[in-house]
């Protein structure tokens, strides 16, 4: 591949779609600025124009990552249709989703080690697809008294890290592989004894 320089009609995008898969075949901490220049087929020097460093060019990634994310979230919750518990359940079957068929950014996002406050997007990005998580959680307890109601910022939490431990799990790799039954199904059922243990569902739920 030829160098381009400072040439490059869309070094950045470029640059970010190198870096992805290099971050999908090698690991988030597995590549190099200058590997993603040459993946590019840029010079190394070329890169600053766009990136203060390597985690700069990471941390565009995981705000590219979190946008798309928080999108199929919220199509996934479809404004709380056909009911607020399958709305629910349709987020966190979407993380798996996402995990899988993104898993580069999803790497980017969660195993960089890079702060979700590295930058005022990023951190607006992560931010929007927790609140799309803690929204649906709301709407799940409106029927109960608003004394007795759970924080729904601190259910949404842990489904989130439900949904994050399936995904680490059960779900990297070939879909299911190492796991007893379908991560979806995993995780639908951990959802259904969790919210039940709360009081948000009847037993018969």
């Amino acid at each position: 591949m030829s160098k381009r320089g400072y040439h490059h009609g869309n070094l950045r995008q470029a640059l970010i779609d190198a870096a992805l898969a290099l971050i999908e075949s090698q690991g988030p901490q597995g590549f190099t600025l200058s590997d993603a220049a040459k993946s590019a087929g840029v010079t190394p020097a070329a890169v600053y124009r766009h990136f203060a460093g390597r985690d700069d060019l990471i941390a565009e990634i995981a705000r590219q990552g979190f946008e798309i994310f928080a999108d199929l979230m919220d199509h996934a919750y479809a404004g709380g249709k056909p009911s607020a518990l399958a709305a629910f359940e349709a987020t966190g079957r979407a993380y798996l989703a996402f995990a899988r068929k993104f898993p580069g950014y999803y790497m980017a996002m969660f195993e960089s080690g890079i702060s979700l406050n590295a930058n005022p997007d990023l951190a607006r990005a992560a931010e929007r697809s927790r609140m799309i998580f803690a929204r649906s959680a709301e709407a799940l307890s409106q029927h109960i008294p608003e004394a007795k109601r759970p924080p729904a910022s601190m259910f949404s939490a842990h489904i989130w890290a439900m949904a994050h431990g399936v995904v680490e799990l059960f779900s990297r790799g070939a879909p299911g592989a190492r796991a007893p039954f379908p991560p979806e199904d995993i995780l639908e059922t951990g959802i259904g004894i969790y919210l039940r243990g709360l009081g948000l569902l009847p037993p018969d739920a």
